[in-house]
């Protein structure tokens, strides 16, 4: 783990010297600080792990301390290693400790903790606003859902019978290491989700949940990913029921116990402000590299480009403000940057919500509106009983296209044919879910266009893989089918695109007659803000003879330089996000 920035003065001796009142709390009325956890040995009130007696203090002293719990066969062996203290802290710093979990699905025993019965903060229903700090790491081998603090009882018990109705209130993480805090609030009969993005294991993170007394927002190392919920006040809470850390429950049941490290929890009863929180500045240990100077789309006039639109889900569902951000930008830039087609990889929404689809088709229909070329493939998210997705997007939309050639049988699959340069291109879309049935009409399509140069477009083709300290493309077995039938033999294919793995990645193979195919994975969903607007644009320079592949985001390009933080970047600079591939354009498109 890359060691975190350590704090200046007051702050950093605060949090190395035991015994010191935190700087937050320096900060902030302590009245207002519940309950504060510190998974320290400095902080053992009474017994011990080995005991299994052990007694954690409540360092707000407000009374809320927590006692350990342990569960399953008491004689297991495993019993004594699902608990114990760890040197590891967020700052890596000497005398501070955290605990490390090592619970995990279908053990034989396991351990957490839970409020003693008569903690104040059981009772309490946070009407006014509250903060739910936590410092914690999440292990290397994470492979299901568990929970990490959790509120006891289910909501039917309070005849909220809406939403989740088994469970309270939860901080949960999912099996793809999305953090989630879901509540029954007090003014709804339905619980309310925040979610972050995905979190990399073995990397120490500080999340903040804060609710104003209106509505609720989930920070992870300074970045709110998805913004604030809708109007919600407190926490439901049910009488003589208290909290659970390093567990959840799911109809008064326990789920999978917490796995990593836990150095600090702490529950404020008003909103804090960021200078009150523990971590004032933090950061994700390997954010995106990025640069926000000026560059320029086109480095000769005669270029031109192809963008490519990754996965738009997580805006459809949570940040339309993103989605629009970038259709307005396409809408506005593509005849000035001579961008000769804009191609969506999938998912274009998260799940079948016609106000998700909804969304989209306001953002979308911008391109529509200024007669803006494009192509649309649609993803796993995007298939629903009744079709949505045809229906929206489907042949009907674009028959008076000019660039627009024709569909597939079954209206998923399509091609069109675009000038640009000295020659003309095509763009093949090959349905992921009827891949199977549109083989025959996609080979019929590439049969007939042996003189284009063809860029085949599919959701599920390449995904990352990490090798070392190296991202390697895999083939999944659409792709491979892909390969093997459309790309392989079709010479004119010299470039695939596709989304739906977590990622990016690229890499350049040979095909039967020995020419370079550059097959490239875009998709942002699981990273900042859903994806934080990023668009992968490729440059064509005939002249140079190279290809120019960029990453943008419109939606950082907008943002004022008070509203950026550490990971808004207008353009992405990793090698994978921002490289040159030289491509002698003469003799690799010539098909005789």
């Amino acid at each position: 783990m890359k060691m975190k920035k350590a704090f200046i003065g007051l702050s950093l001796l605060c949090l190395i010297v035991p015994g010191i009142a935190n700087s937050a709390n320096s900060l902030s009325d302590r009245s207002n600080i519940l309950a504060d956890w510190k998974f320290t040995k400095q902080h053992v009130k009474s017994g011990s792990i080995d005991k299994g007696n052990l007694i954690i203090e409540d360092a707000s002293k407000h009374g809320n301390d927590l006692e350990l719990v342990t569960i399953g066969d008491p004689a297991s062996p495993e019993l004594k290693n699902m608990l114990q203290w760890s040197k590891e802290d967020y700052y890596d710093q000497e005398k501070v400790d955290s605990l490390k979990f090592a619970n995990y699905e279908n053990a034989p025993s396991g351990r957490y903790f839970k409020t003693k019965k008569d903690a104040p903060i059981n009772s309490e229903i946070f009407d006014h606003g509250f903060t739910i700090e936590t410092i914690f790491k999440l292990p290397s081998n994470l492979k299901s859902s568990m929970g990490m603090f959790s509120r006891q009882g289910q909501a039917a018990a309070l005849n909220k019978m809406e939403g989740e109705k088994k469970i309270l209130s939860a901080l949960t993480v999912s099996s793809d290491q999305k953090i989630q805090w879901s509540s029954h609030p007090s003014n709804l009969q339905y619980n309310v989700s925040n979610w972050s993005r995905s979190l990399n294991p073995d990397e120490w993170y500080h999340l903040a949940i804060v609710n104003d007394g209106s509505t609720t927002t989930l920070t992870l190392n300074g970045v709110s990913d998805y913004g604030k919920s809708e109007k919600v006040i407190g926490i439901a809470a049910i009488q003589g029921k208290g909290w659970n850390i390093g567990a959840s429950q799911w109809g008064n049941k326990l789920g999978t116990l917490f796995a990593g490290n836990i150095q600090e929890i702490r529950i404020a009863n008003k909103a804090l402000t960021e200078k009150e929180w523990l971590v004032q500045d933090a950061r994700d240990d390997e954010p995106f590299e990025g640069s926000n100077k000026s560059l320029p789309f086109l480095t000769n006039k005669k270029n031109y480009n192809f963008l490519f639109v990754p996965d738009t889900q997580k805006y459809a569902s949570q940040n339309p403000e993103i989605f629009n951000s970038q259709m307005n930008w396409i809408s506005k830039n593509t005849k000035k940057n001579n961008i000769i087609m804009n191609t969506f990889v999938g998912d274009i929404v998260d799940s079948d919500s016609e106000k998700q689809w909804q969304i989209s088709l306001g953002a979308i229909s911008l391109l529509d509106k200024n007669e803006v070329p494009y192509m649309m493939a649609a993803g796993n998210h995007d298939y629903a009983d009744g079709n949505p997705f045809l229906t929206h997007y489907g042949p009907q939309r674009f028959v008076n296209k000019k660039y627009y050639k024709g569909s597939s049988q079954s209206g998923y699959s399509s091609y069109a044919i675009a000038k640009a340069g000295s020659y003309e291109y095509l763009v093949l879309i090959v349905d992921m879910k009827n891949l199977h049935k549109d083989l025959e009409w996609s080979k019929k399509v590439l049969d007939q266009h042996k003189d284009k140069p063809t860029i085949l477009v599919s959701h599920d083709i390449i995904s990352p893989e990490v090798k070392g300290n190296e991202i390697k493309a895999v083939e999944s077995s659409n792709g491979r089918l892909i390969w093997d039938e459309l790309v392989k033999d079709h010479n004119q294919v010299f470039m695939t695109v596709n989304g739906h793995y977590f990622g990016i990645a690229h890499q350049v193979k040979q095909n039967s007659a020995g020419n370079d195919v550059i097959q490239m994975l875009v998709n942002y969903q699981a990273n900042y803000r859903g994806g934080n607007g990023w668009l992968r644009l490729v440059e064509f320079n005939e002249k140079k003879n190279e290809l120019l592949f960029r990453t943008f985001s419109p939606f950082v390009n907008e943002m004022s330089k008070k509203e950026k933080t550490y990971i808004d970047y207008k353009f992405l600079t990793g090698e994978n996000n921002s490289f040159k591939l030289d491509w002698d354009f003469k003799n690799r498109f010539n098909f005789k």
